[in-house]
């Protein structure tokens, strides 16, 4: 295994550029009583820089979202009687999917038995770079064999419990074990790993890299939803999934402390980490213009 500490520059946008330029992002979230994580994750995808994000949502939800969503387009899918998504969501996302850069699939999905076989069903039919957070690793509890034989990038960003559903193995053996968990995971399933938590994990099985930024205030509803926003808002822009996991949880980790020296973490929110998305990718671009580690600038 080997260590990394380098983080990868983001080159500065051309003057003749347009929102094509910058990709277009699909994001599957939500069900009834869960908006909020869909609604964070599509914003912090715009705020990560992406041309165009589209919201995918059950029906039922579609006015709350889109009543908090300005810049985003929404494709509203059938769902369940319980407010979530049915399983006759699959042609019609699948078709979305096969016109965007990347796709992000879990923010407030719920655990209701027809979203998670449509999860299971439609991961390995998109061809497009992949993010799987909540519920969408629910959904692969006990069946991490179904992960596995994707062609192109498949980015997955669990806590330690949604290792370990995922994993079978307990959440304690994991957090003793972090490096050598996440590392021998993302080498067995071909995928690229974020493991969420203080010293936030990347690795795709052969380098890894441990992040430097954040603190125990963004220990809170949300965050994890910011973070797949960010993730899959790079990949559309073109960024390897490795490049894209190291620059995206460095910055939000960095939002977070930015918004924790304003407002202390007892009383931290998972929107006071996106409205600082902005200072961060600025003192990102500033700070590693050609790439650099963060430990030779002290951040």
């Amino acid at each position: 295994m080997e260590r990394d500490a380098f983080l990868p520059a983001i080159p500065p946008r051309p003057r003749d550029a347009h929102k094509g330029d910058f990709g277009r992002v699909l994001i599957l979230a939500g069900s009834r009583g869960m908006t909020g994580a869909a609604c964070l994750a599509t914003e912090a995808a715009l705020r990560s820089g992406v041309g165009l994000a589209t919201l995918a949502v059950p029906d039922v939800i579609l006015p709350v979202v889109s009543a908090h969503l300005l810049c985003s387009t929404f494709l509203p899918l059938p769902a369940t009687l319980e407010g979530c998504l049915a399983a006759a969501a699959f042609e019609p996302f699948l078709a979305e999917a096969g016109r965007v850069q990347a796709v992000a699939i879990g923010p407030g999905l719920s655990r209701h038995p027809d979203t998670s076989e449509l999860v299971r069903r439609l991961v390995p039919r998109i061809s497009s770079p992949l993010v799987l957070d909540a519920d969408a690793l629910n959904a692969f509890a006990g069946r991490a064999e179904g992960l596995c034989g994707r062609n192109t990038p498949l980015l997955l960003t669990p806590h330690p419990g949604e290792m370990s559903r995922v994993t079978g193995r307990a959440t304690r053996e994991i957090q003793d074990d972090r490096e050598n968990c996440a590392v021998n995971f993302a080498r067995e399933h071909s995928c690229l790993l974020v493991l969420k938590g203080h010293h936030t994990l990347v690795t795709d099985g052969q380098k890894l890299f441990v992040n430097s930024t954040g603190n125990p205030g963004m220990a809170t509803g949300g965050s994890g939803d910011v973070l797949t926003g960010i993730l899959a808002g790079l990949l559309a822009q073109g960024f390897a999934a490795y490049d894209a996991a190291k620059i995206g949880v460095f910055v939000h980790g960095l939002a977070g402390d930015l918004a924790a020296a304003d407002l202390g973490e007892i009383s931290l929110t998972a929107e006071d980490i996106l409205a600082k998305l902005p200072a961060s990718f600025l003192h990102y671009q500033k700070a590693y213009p050609r790439g650099g580690s963060p430990r030779d600038r002290g951040s």
